[in-house]
């Protein structure tokens, strides 16, 4: 009887827990209806786009919006309303709540997307306005907005993009596509030129020849499809002798296709063969097995690592060149202000009384023996600054200009050596005028011949590197008449300074 009593008195202690667990469960239930009316009404309030009973609900839960922030994936009343084309409701929903834009439904789609494949383009400025980085977001296959211009082909919607977010074009899909292979696949043609028109704009051409999935570019994609205008478009832009993952060029490609399929496209294509000089492409194990070229080795030298050039660019190493190359300037302007104002100064008048006393106006007043030593000393500083200077700025912007300019620098600082050097009298004397008049044109002449072929040479090796990265991706090498013009223009010039002096009546006679 003990034991009995004992288990309903247990019994009796438990009711007011069970009890309370009832209520709970109640009380969770009502919330729970509570909760899924008010959602209900959410929902129904953004497909109609009413933006007074959406304040009316915030109104009756201030933390109505919050329960989305708990949930990954799922569908928001701003996907609802970007569905249902509902502007006004949106751009005010997004205002409250600007996390909502960036969630995905359980299909993977953000709202800009379904406004997007709903064709509300007024909606999609609204968006873009308010946020432009919500032209990068990814959904479903990490497509962006942008890609979904670009596969539609709404040339002016895809300019807006490009504008709102320049670095959107930049994007991959899960298959390793940029826009532009997507407004190929699609034959957007429009979409093409006005991808390819900012690509160029803002200087990013190497995006051109940024491979898919399977290896492929642009140019192969378009030669696959027979898209020819695309083809001439690009022509002189791309790698021509790029390989996919198959190891076929776009000239391959068409190959693999009878005689009379794409015979548009492969006469286009031997066209770009016969025009571009397009040798052989190298892989990236090839690029590094090589020995550093002189650029390479320059860039070593200012602490500016070659591939930190793909991305993003040292700041020390540019701080230090900066350094250098105003160090180097002022060498040159004190050594060319010496060389115009040496030491003594100049005769004024003309003297050829006395054989070993005669001169000339403009003639240094110092003796042959010093104005040797004086000019070469000079001349070696000067020159050595100037090669400095030529070396750090090659390749920058509007480089060709300023190595011109400095050249001809160059050229007039030896035009004032020969012009102020003092009459010789003697065998020795004689012979040092000429080691001025001969060695200064030869030695700048191969010093700006020397740098600028060693850039041109490392900026094509550069080129022919196969691999999508804009480090070896510049699609602009240089032209291949540049390197002959410039060794005739270094080789008229040397000839010019060498047999100049000699055809000087009075020259002779002093010599």
């Amino acid at each position: 009887m003990s034991s009995e009593a004992m288990s309903v008195v247990v019994d009796v202690n438990r009711i007011p827990n069970m009890v309370a667990q009832v209520a709970n469960l109640n009380e969770r239930s009502n919330t729970s209806t509570q909760d899924e009316n008010i959602y209900e009404k959410l929902k129904k309030t953004a497909q109609d786009g009413d933006i007074e009973r959406l304040y009316e609900l915030i109104a009756e839960d201030p933390n109505i919006l919050d329960h989305f922030d708990k949930a990954t994936f799922c569908e928001t009343p701003l996907h609802i309303a970007a569905e249902k084309g509902q502007t006004h409701f949106a751009m005010e929903l997004m205002t409250l709540k600007p996390l909502l834009a960036s969630k995905l439904n359980v299909s993977g789609f953000s709202p800009m997307h379904l406004a997007l494949q709903n064709n509300h383009i007024p909606l999609v400025r609204g968006f873009v306005a308010l946020d432009s980085s919500l032209v990068r977001i990814k959904g479903r296959g990490r497509i962006t907005p942008l890609h979904h211009v670009a596969q539609t082909g709404d040339a002016e919607l895809l300019s807006e993009l490009l504008l709102a977010c320049p670095s959107s074009i930049e994007d991959l899909t899960i298959k390793c596509e940029t826009a532009v292979h997507i407004a190929v696949k699609n034959h957007q043609f429009m979409a093409f030129k006005v991808l390819l028109g900012w690509i160029k704009r803002v200087n990013k051409k190497e995006i051109l020849d940024w491979k898919d999935e399977n290896g492929n570019t642009v140019f192969h994609i378009a030669a696959s499809i027979n898209q020819t205008e695309v083809m001439k478009l690009l022509r002189g832009t791309v790698k021509v002798k790029a390989k996919n993952l198959d190891g076929k060029t776009a000239m391959d490609i068409l190959q693999t296709h009878q005689t009379p399929y794409f015979p548009e496209a492969r006469r286009l294509l031997h066209s770009v063969k016969e025009k571009i000089l397009c040798r052989s492409t190298m892989t990236l194990a090839g690029y590094l097995s090589k020995n550093l070229s002189f650029i390479e080795k320059r860039n070593n030298l200012l602490g500016m690592s070659n591939f930190s050039l793909t991305r993003e660019r040292s700041v020390s190493g540019s701080d230090r060149r900066d350094a250098i190359l105003v160090v180097a300037i002022l060498i040159v302007t004190a050594t060319y202000q010496a060389g115009l104002s040496p030491p003594g100064g100049f005769w004024q008048d003309n003297k050829s009384l006395k054989v070993d006393n005669e001169h000339f106006a403009g003639q240094m007043t110092m003796s042959a023996k010093n104005a040797f030593f004086f000019i070469g000393l000079n001349g070696f500083a000067f020159v050595s600054s100037l090669y400095v200077i030529i070396v750090l700025i090659i390749g920058l912007p509007m480089w060709k200009l300023i190595y011109a300019s400095t050249a001809a620098l160059s050229i007039a600082m030896i035009a004032s050596y020969v012009t102020i050097f003092p009459t010789t009298y003697t065998m020795v004397e004689s012979i040092s005028r000429g080691v001025i008049i001969l060695a200064f044109p030869l030695i700048i002449g191969t010093m700006l011949f020397a740098t600028f072929m060693a850039f041109i040479v490392d900026k094509r090796s550069r080129h022919r590197v196969d691999f999508p990265v804009s480090c070896f991706s510049k699609s602009d090498p240089a032209h291949p008449g540049y390197p002959l013009m410039f060794s005739a223009i270094c080789v008229c010039l040397i000839l010019f300074y060498i047999v100049w002096p000699f055809s000087e009546p009075g020259l002779n006679r002093v010599m």
